[in-house]
């Protein structure tokens, strides 16, 4: 059995997730970064993608929004826009969310919505994806 630590992720309007977990892999600017007990500290950018928790032995992934990531030698924290547990995720909602962003793609001439929409997309799609991957556990 691997060694915990303490990771805590915070959304702007709750402690999304606060306990004990043996390895957490986070998708940074740079890539995918696997954290162990006794990780060296680090500060990094987190990109839309998936948040992947070891708990107990068990592997349970949730979609994050972005933010940022700390590691001390007491924890570990994740700061994002928004998180949610992979099996949760409203897939019709989040279909919708893409319809939109696409639509506003499509009809956006200013550089701001452009951006504004291409983000959307991303987080829905991200969406998408993890709620298929939670009901397919054979990539575990």
């Amino acid at each position: 059995m691997s060694a915990k630590y303490s990771l805590e992720i915070v959304t702007p309007d709750k402690n999304f997730f606060e306990g004990e977990v043996e390895m957490a892999i986070v998708r940074t600017t740079e890539g995918d970064i696997g954290i162990l007990n006794n990780h060296e500290p680090v500060v990094a950018p987190v990109s839309v993608g998936a948040i992947r928790l070891k708990i107990d032995g068990e592997f349970r992934d949730a979609a994050c929004a972005g933010g940022f990531l700390t590691v001390s030698s007491e924890q570990v924290i994740v700061i994002t826009d928004a998180a949610e547990w992979a099996d949760e995720i409203d897939v019709d909602r989040a279909k919708l969310a893409a319809d939109r962003a696409a639509k506003r793609l499509e009809e956006s001439y200013d550089e701001l919505d452009v951006l504004r929409a291409k983000v959307s997309m991303e987080r829905a799609m991200n969406r998408i994806r993890l709620s298929g991957k939670s009901m397919d556990h054979s990539n575990l």
